[in-house]
């Protein structure tokens, strides 16, 4: 078996080593990931009485709530392209898959700790697995929305080919953002606690459940918002719009990825000392 021996300052020091050794843990990492994935889907479900039907109730109840209050008068929304049913059920399920996966890396390698302490294998496949899983349960829930816009009306044209594309882009988005919070978030269970109440508080500001206003303050918010180009792209193409925000989107997502590089090698450095942590 191989050996591998950690020192505080080896990685650092070593920057092509480093590259090296994340280019061939990347590549060793592909078929482990596969197998933990599928265990950890089996073994959700498994255990589960109503089964798939957890993978898209919470967006439907958000969904609903919002239905409901517009319905009632208690909250007056309007948007000028499409019903508002409409808008609030892809914004709800679209960021219910961004929450997934920026919760996943951390969920992973939490769930981990005892493998990564007693065996040496490639951490990427943590990663990879959470991706896998996070795009599984994205297409129970996408499965379920189209269902819906066909029963609201609503039939996606050509474009819709893209959609898997923009979907991607928004998985690697939450995977980024999880994948930097996962090395303080091993150490510290406060992480966890506060991604769910971060989550909530960021969706009012994103075009999920408010449209974007048309002016002042809020309306500067919602176009400052670097989240806005994703979820409108992935919406206008999902409900035949011409994509208002696509350069943007493209802009944003090609930014994306030198990020993931960036705390992917953060994540790599970190880990022997967040092993020597745990067990200490």
């Amino acid at each position: 078996m191989q050996k591998r021996i950690y020192t505080p300052d080896s990685a650092l020091l070593r920057p092509a080593t480093l590259f090296r050794d994340m280019i061939l843990s990347l590549s060793q990492s592909f078929e482990l990931a596969w197998q933990l994935a599928t265990r950890d889907i089996k073994a959700q479900y498994r255990r589960a009485a109503l089964g798939f039907f957890w993978a898209f109730i919470n967006p439907i109840i958000h969904a609903a709530v919002w239905l409901i209050l517009n319905k009632t008068g208690i909250l007056a929304l309007e948007t000028s392209n499409i019903p508002y049913p409409v808008f609030v059920f892809t914004g709800t399920a679209l960021w219910a898959i961004f929450t997934d996966s920026i919760n996943s890396p951390l969920q992973t390698c939490n769930s981990a700790r005892p493998m990564l302490a007693k065996i040496n294998f490639p951490s990427e496949a943590l990663i990879f697995s959470g991706i896998i899983q996070t795009l599984f349960n994205a297409g129970i829930k996408l499965i379920v929305l189209i269902c819906v816009l066909f029963f609201l009306g609503v039939r996606p044209d050509l474009s819709i080919v893209f959609f898997p594309l923009v979907l991607f882009s928004i998985v690697v988005l939450g995977t980024t953002i999880g994948l930097a919070l996962t090395p303080i978030g091993m150490l510290f269970s406060d992480i966890s606690k506060a991604i769910p109440i971060l989550m909530q508080f960021l969706m009012y500001f994103s075009p999920i459940v408010f449209p974007i206003p048309q002016k002042g303050l809020a309306a500067t918010i919602f176009n400052l918002n670097p989240l806005t180009p994703f979820f409108m792209t992935a919406r206008d193409i999902l409900t035949a719009q011409s994509p208002e925000y696509l350069t943007k989107f493209v802009i944003f997502s090609l930014l994306v990825f030198p990020l993931l590089i960036l705390f992917w090698t953060i994540y790599r450095v970190s880990l022997p000392i967040l092993i020597e942590r745990m067990d200490a």
